[in-house]
């Protein structure tokens, strides 16, 4: 009898062991139908998360005795890892908004990635702004200082290939000396050494357009050195497209590194039969061995600032508004908007005036145009587009913003299924009571519009596919450990949603409409979004790329 009850006992421990039933889990979820971010078929199974990571992922049923202070019925659910949008714009939002980032928790990011062009560091004295963000080691205190503010979201950063001009040569529209050149790499490599996951360029906007093949080059080498990428919003999305590639191409193999194509798109209709020949660049030079991506967002129009309508040398030296006050200057400025042979490629013609909604004013006057066709509100002004915009530009003391149609929406199909295709938003995280602006309705329902129109609807991939090009892929593309899959001991960033039901309800009109089909949203094991709602909290952390080192 006591061999048996030593059995019975053994056995009792062995099952404890096995089930978790004497742990006391932070959060257990069970029942789910777990997509891990890797691509490989979902599984039904159980998780257990203890001390902000994935404790145990096992079979489901396993967990169900298990102690937790908080259970999750995930049946019927996609349990996944939490979205890292590759592509985010919420450096304002992360360090001196609320830090909720309602529009991208709601939708299931867990983690967003900024920098294109632009980082807030570092800065360089003459410059202004806040002092701890000039100087050596000034991106790190950037990064610290977002987790200090409070964030629901991780936040990571390129470092802005505008602002390291900016910080050896102002707004110049030359070639650097040797001397703003050499300021300009070791700028680039204290940012690796502090955590940047590369050199984010916007070459379709001033001052970034000013910066040459060979400038890039010699800032992409100080990447190499850390283990970066170098992505960039390349110098031309329509007329130029082909050669913008061959660019970013050269950047990459001359300069060492892997290169990340933002928001990938043909832009304007006349471009777009360029769209499959772009395509096989791509797959060409993958072919051959380079590393070489993009991704994109799942909607026909950008949104820019209208500062992409004016030609680049009215820029230079930050003068533009002393420029467009000029009246010979602008006069030139005028002609050239409205010129279609002119050099420089204006989004305003390849959109046309009329497929260019304008928004972002801050003058109360102004705000009767907030989304209207830049048309429409041209006419309200009884002038021509382009003399309005420039008065607006003036009244302002900036350019407003433009949302422009210009891609192909039948060709997002073909361009999602790219094998090396990610997804971002290109956006940043929002409220929807705030209403100061017409944003794109992309701020709140990029990842459900994926899940729900081009996964379920439309099958244009499969869960477990779309799943990787939002987690697994960004992470493995950033570097980014221990975030993107479902794996024990990695961060507990996780998104479960209705497969079923999630859809984006944001559209050009009412752009502010939270997406549906997310129940719970964790970060660093943390509930921000329970029960469809945000909670409020703010666990976020700062990541940082492969080059970091510690203080």
């Amino acid at each position: 009898v006591s061999g048996r009850e030593s059995i019975r006992r053994a056995l009792g421990e062995i099952e404890r062991f096995v089930t978790g039933a004497d742990r006391p889990y932070d959060v257990v979820v069970l029942g789910g139908r777990i997509a891990d971010g890797t691509g490989k078929p979902a599984f039904s199974g159980d998780i257990a998360i203890a001390g902000g990571r994935f404790a145990r992922i096992v079979p489901a049923g396993t967990l169900a005795r298990a102690r937790a202070r908080r259970r999750i019925n995930a049946r019927g659910l996609t349990v996944a890892p939490g979205f890292i949008d590759i592509i985010g714009q919420s450096r304002e939002e992360a360090l001196y908004g609320d830090g909720r980032l309602i529009s991208k928790l709601t939708q299931g990011v867990t983690t967003e990635i900024v920098g294109e062009g632009i980082s807030a560091a570092p800065l360089h004295a003459r410059a202004g702004g806040p002092s701890e963000f000039q100087g050596r080691g000034a991106f790190g205190r950037w990064l610290a200082a977002m987790e200090a503010h409070g964030v629901s979201a991780n936040v990571g950063s390129f470092v802005g290939g505008s602002t390291v001009r900016r910080y050896a040569m102002g707004g110049a529209q030359r070639a650097p000396t040797w001397a703003e050149l050499d300021t300009m790499r070791a700028v680039v490599a204290d940012a690796m050494r502090d955590g940047a996951f590369g050199l984010g360029t916007a070459l379709g906007y001033p001052p970034g357009s000013y910066a040459s093949t060979e400038e890039l080059v010699a800032l992409a080498r100080e990447v190499a050195r850390y283990g970066g990428v170098y992505a960039t919003h390349l110098r031309s999305e329509g007329d130029a497209l082909l050669e913008a590639i061959d660019e970013a191409l050269e950047i990459g193999r001359r300069g060492g590194v892997p290169v990340e194509i933002y928001h990938f798109k043909t832009a304007g209709e006349r471009n777009w039969p360029k769209l499959r020949p772009a395509m096989a660049k791509i797959d060409s030079a993958r072919a051959h061995g380079f590393d070489i991506g993009a991704n994109m967002y799942p909607y026909a129009a950008a949104r820019m600032r209208l500062s992409v309508c004016l030609p680049p040398w009215a820029s230079a030296d930050g003068r533009l508004l002393d420029n467009l006050a000029d009246p010979v200057v602008r006069q030139r400025i005028h002609a050239e908007m409205l010129d279609d042979g002119a050099e420089w490629e204006s989004s305003c013609r390849l959109a046309t005036p009329a497929g260019v909604i304008v928004t972002g004013f801050r003058d109360p006057e102004l705000r009767r145009h907030e989304g209207r066709r830049l048309t429409a509100a041209a006419e309200v002004e009884g002038t021509d587009w382009a003399s309005a915009l420039i008065g607006w530009t003036l009244r302002e003391r900036r350019p407003p913003v433009g949302i422009f149609f210009l891609a192909d929406e039948a060709a997002l199909d073909e361009l999602m299924r790219a094998p090396w295709m990610k997804f971002g938003t290109d956006a940043a995280g929002l409220t929807p009571e705030a209403r100061r602006f017409v944003p794109h309705p992309r701020a709140f329902g990029t990842y459900p519009r994926i899940l729900g129109r081009f996964v379920r609807e439309r099958r244009t991939l499969t869960l477990e596919d779309a799943v990787h090009r939002m987690t697994g892929a960004v992470a493995e593309r950033l570097a980014i450990e221990d975030r993107g899959v479902l794996r024990e001991d990695a961060w507990a960033d996780i998104v479960i949603f209705d497969a079923n039901a999630i859809a984006d309800r944001a559209s050009y009109a009412e752009p502010r409409r939270l997406s549906v089909g997310v129940h719970h949203v964790l970060v660093n094991g943390v509930a921000v979004v329970s029960d469809g709602r945000h909670t409020g909290k703010k666990p976020g952390r700062a990541v940082r790329g492969p080059g970091y080192q510690r203080p």
